[in-house]
């Protein structure tokens, strides 16, 4: 992976080298009918300030102010939504000084709600988003925020968010480059940490776009107008407006949007239902089907064979569309997803007009904690035992079989020397362990550095992706055979997804994922490594198997057999 310039904006790019002659064109075959209807059911969109149009900007540019306010700690949530409302109609009155800024309102709650309740109650509101990080508290997450009688500490570490409504979104059909991260960075300051923008970026910016994931863009990032905080013990609800005369937003838009949003806001959280009866599939299609992923795979193994090349790895995907019997709700998915996804980040990304993004992925791409960074190395799959002999039995097989393990140190040795190219120093440790989830277990290293300056942010996200665990070994060869292989368009699946901060960020990678959409079920995506000594049955078969760690959430239910 490397910077590249594209010739269209004149921009550094998040991406590939940018040979567009080698782009494929999506068949229409393999994408989701009824293209003119809308992506949802009626829905309330809040109108929204576009961050991307503000023009170039400098390094360490910001808006005029960036500021985040505190309210008196209150009972419930129903009572953080009504201070919210009078403090967005005070802020009416007021006459900023500046032409740019953004400003905070959080009401902190002392009961903790789970955020993902709190977004399920929000049925109609678009955009919407949803993450749920991995990493475990670190005395420098803390945030001691000063509520105007008595600190409010919030010493436990943030455990999800949820937000709807967009004061301000990032979105373009080019790659995503360095000017944009500067245009998120505008409106982002350590002194408010959790002003944070959350997204996604495309796997390949040099693909054509296909249909179902147009409303996405090349990335979409957005920060939320209302958003929900759940921490370890407590909550917190929090109303963000921003304006930018540069991007043709003035306070007066930024207020009304805002006020629209909140008062749409449901203060009556539902406990969302985490286990539900069989959804029953009414068909599903493999792209490829099993006999072209055969024919796929033999093919890699040639070209990995041959000596007139220089692939070792390339991981090749497959896309399961599934039509079920009644509506999926994506949030419902999520929440059953978190209830079984110790060690893995959920997510869900949700335009306005648009399918959802859904996912519970184990790998991190990166986190960056000021100049700290934490990276994975994770690849090589088996299930778990049904007994734990039987899980130990498997977990030693996994570590000692020589085609794992050449496929696991492919992904942590180019991990670790990417990151070296960003970073003074780099440790492995552990440098092979077995990380085990639910239903699944992988080879595992953790990997962290540190960054020479703060301003390589995008250098190490543009340098990380994509790591070998989802391209391959050259990233240049090994996109190019995904390119002419792949007859699906990838979209956001297994590229990054995540969130921007002041001086902390992190993005997972988007894998054991799917694309939802009321009316027509989803898209569930999953992909496999091949390497020397791969074989196409028992590949297909791990495909299965990442599969089921996010369809069996649902207690999925097959009525006719798959096409």
């Amino acid at each position: 992976m490397s910077i590249a310039n594209n010739s269209a904006t004149g921009r550094h790019c998040l991406g590939f080298h940018q040979r567009l002659s080698r782009c494929r064109r999506i068949s229409a075959a393999v994408a989701w009918r009824e293209r003119g209807r809308r992506w949802g059911g009626e829905v309330c969109d809040s109108a929204a300030m576009d961050g991307c149009v503000g023009g170039s900007q400098e390094p360490g540019g910001t808006v005029g102010i960036i500021e985040t306010r505190n309210f008196p700690a209150v009972q419930t949530a129903a009572l953080a939504t009504e201070r919210l409302r009078r403090g967005v109609a005070e802020l009416k009155s007021e006459a900023p000084a500046f032409t740019s800024g953004i400003i905070r309102l959080q009401v902190p709650i002392q009961q903790r709600i789970q955020a993902i309740d709190w977004l399920s109650s929000q049925p109609h509101l678009l955009p919407r988003t949803f993450f749920s990080g991995r990493s475990r508290p670190t005395h420098s997450s803390a945030h001691n925020i000063s509520n105007g009688s008595h600190s409010f500490n919030h010493h436990h570490h943030l455990l999800s968010v949820a937000g709807v409504g967009s004061a301000v979104v990032f979105r373009r059909l080019h790659c995503f480059s360095y000017n944009d991260w500067a245009s998120i960075k505008r409106f982002l300051s350590k002194k408010c940490p959790l002003i944070r923008a959350y997204g996604v970026i495309r796997f390949d910016s040099r693909a054509n776009i296909s249909p179902e994931w147009e409303p996405f863009g090349s990335f979409y990032f957005m920060v939320p107008q209302v958003e929900f905080d759940e921490f370890e013990e407590n909550s917190m609800l929090a109303a963000t407006v921003a304006w930018d005369h540069a991007c043709s937003w003035t306070w007066e838009n930024a207020i009304e949007s805002l006020q629209s949003t909140i008062e749409q806001v449901s203060s009556n959280n539902v406990n969302l239902q985490k286990d539900l009866p069989q959804i029953p599939i009414l068909s599903y299609t493999h792209v490829p089907s099993k006999t072209f992923w055969e024919r796929a795979v033999d093919r890699a193994l040639q070209v990995i064979d041959g000596s007139n090349s220089e692939l070792t790895k390339v991981v090749l995907a497959r896309s399961t569309q599934i039509v079920t019997g009644v509506d999926i709700d994506p949030v419902t998915w999520v929440a059953c997803l978190q209830k079984e996804g110790n060690n893995s980040y959920q997510f869900c990304v949700q335009p306005s007009n648009a399918p959802a993004f859904i996912g519970n992925t184990p790998e991190r791409l990166f986190h960056r904690e000021g100049l700290g960074i934490k990276s994975d190395a994770l690849a090589a799959t088996r299930a778990r035992g049904r007994t734990a002999i039987e899980d130990i039995k498997i977990e030693h097989d996994l570590f000692s079989n020589p085609k794992e393990d050449l496929e696991f140190s492919i992904v942590r040795e180019t991990i670790k020397k990417k990151l070296e190219a960003v970073c003074d120093a780099v440790v492995v440790e552990p440098y092979k362990s077995v990380r085990k989830l639910p239903r699944i277990q992988h080879l595992y290293a953790q990997l962290t550095g540190r960054l020479r300056s703060e301003e390589d942010e995008f250098e190490i996200l543009s340098t990380l992706h994509p790591t070998p665990a989802v391209c391959g070994l050259p990233t240049e060869e090994a996109r190019d055979f995904i390119a002419e292989t792949e007859v699906f368009d990838r979209g956001m699946y297994a590229g990054p997804v995540g969130w921007f901060g002041g001086g902390e960020s992190e993005f997972a990678v988007g894998i054991r994922s799917a694309l939802v959409k009321r009316g027509l079920g989803a898209l569930i995506y999953a992909g496999t490594g091949i390497v020397k000594g791969s074989n196409p049955s028992s590949e297909w078969d791990e495909l299965e198997l990442k599969i089921s760690q996010i369809s069996r959430s649902l207690e999925l239910e097959v009525v006719h057999a798959p096409n």
